[in-house]
């Protein structure tokens, strides 16, 4: 049975998360003043970065909740104790910031537009439907997307293949009739695979390697491997 819907991750596939993290967190250090313990503001946008994976992937393997894992970001980040209000209130001003940076990718829309004919539409993110839902809403896509299931409210995060089955049961599909599009090699294109959809890695910074995983470099190239049928496609197509 052929592909019927494609699957999405959002932060850093669709939307630039990273891209509007830094500028956001930059332009917050601007207005809070750079925290002890950092030479300057690159170091302190890198401690950031590691920082965030740290605790995102906490959250992943369910060791905190989201509120916990933004908690604590900032006291790893700052080096010292905070109350919930306090870090609360950090993250807040910081994410005014980081949402004035939001963007999505350019080759976004235009690949929707491609696709729109011949395939369904759906995300499956590891944050909350609260942030995503108004993510896509603010960035003007919501309506491209049958549905938006995400981590928080299921209760489980990729690479699970919960997370993945949850979100082709949205769309009344079977796995194998299902593409998922997603930034990491391990939590996107292999859990998919391991769940039992078409896994692909959109490596958008070239990093390569994983020759068992279909690999992407972009967007644009997305349309023609769905079009030679993913499921049977050489991994690493686009090299």
């Amino acid at each position: 049975m052929p592909i019927r819907a494609v699957l999405w991750d959002i932060d850093d596939t669709i939307f630039d998360y990273s891209g509007a993290d830094r500028i956001g967190m930059r332009k917050h250090l601007e207005a809070e003043g750079l925290p002890g313990g950092y030479a300057s503001h690159e170091q302190a946008l890198d401690a950031w970065k590691s920082i965030t994976d740290v605790h995102w992937a906490r959250f992943a393997a369910g060791e905190t909740d989201f509120q916990g894992q933004r908690r604590g970001r900032v006291r790893s980040f700052l080096g010292r104790g905070l109350s919930d209000e306090e870090a609360d209130s950090w993250f807040g001003r910081h994410a005014a910031h980081y949402e004035a940076a939001w963007s999505l990718f350019p080759d976004t829309v235009p690949v929707l537009d491609r696709l729109a004919g011949d395939f369904r539409h759906a995300v499956l993110s590891n944050s909350s439907i609260h942030s995503q839902d108004r993510k896509l809403r603010e960035l003007g896509v919501r309506d491209r997307f049958e549905a938006v299931v995400c981590a928080v409210e299921l209760g489980v995060s990729k690479p699970a293949a919960g997370a993945f089955h949850a979100a082709c049961q949205a769309l009344a599909l079977d796995p194998h009739e299902v593409a998922y599009v997603g930034d990491e090699p391990d939590i996107d294109a292999a859990g998919a695979v391991a769940a039992g959809l078409t896994g692909i890695w959109l490596d958008r910074g070239g990093r390569g390697g994983r020759p068992e995983l279909v690999r992407i470099t972009a967007l644009d190239q997305l349309p023609g491997l769905l079009a030679g049928d993913t499921r049977f496609g050489a991994p690493d197509t686009f090299g």
